[in-house]
């Protein structure tokens, strides 16, 4: 079962989500903030991250550079999540280190593609279990 991180300080939004990815046969370990996601990714070693860029105590952006400049946690995909659908986020988001990226609120059938290709992708050691 893929083990997913999902990063979102809003209560709702991660329940949401959660419950929907949870049905699709994923693990989901959460983290609120930048510091708890560095610490969980760290810790748990997900198979991929969802990480919502507008965090407390550390933003996504900044939580992204962290886990991708970390020998560690770099080979982790990270999926950016924003409400923010402006010009030049998604070219921002990869530039931190994203793999792809989704806007808020999720379509579950484009969020769940992205994350099976990402996975997929991963190569040996990735996406079973």
């Amino acid at each position: 079962m893929p083990r997913l991180l999902l990063v979102e300080d809003n209560e709702e939004g991660r329940e949401g989500l959660s419950r929907h990815l949870r049905r699709r046969g994923f693990e989901v370990l959460f983290a609120a903030d930048g510091r708890q996601a560095l610490e969980a990714a760290r810790a748990a070693g997900p198979d991929l991250i969802l990480m919502d860029m507008s965090l407390p105590i550390l933003d996504g952006w900044e939580a992204t550079r962290r886990l991708k400049a970390d020998e560690a946690t770099r080979p982790i995909p990270v999926i950016a999540l924003t409400a923010h659908a402006m010009a030049g986020d998604r070219e921002k988001a990869l530039e931190a280190g994203c793999d792809d990226y989704e806007t808020k609120p999720v379509e579950m059938p484009r969020l769940l593609a992205k994350i099976g290709a990402l996975l997929n992708g991963r190569g040996a050691g990735g996406g079973h279990g």
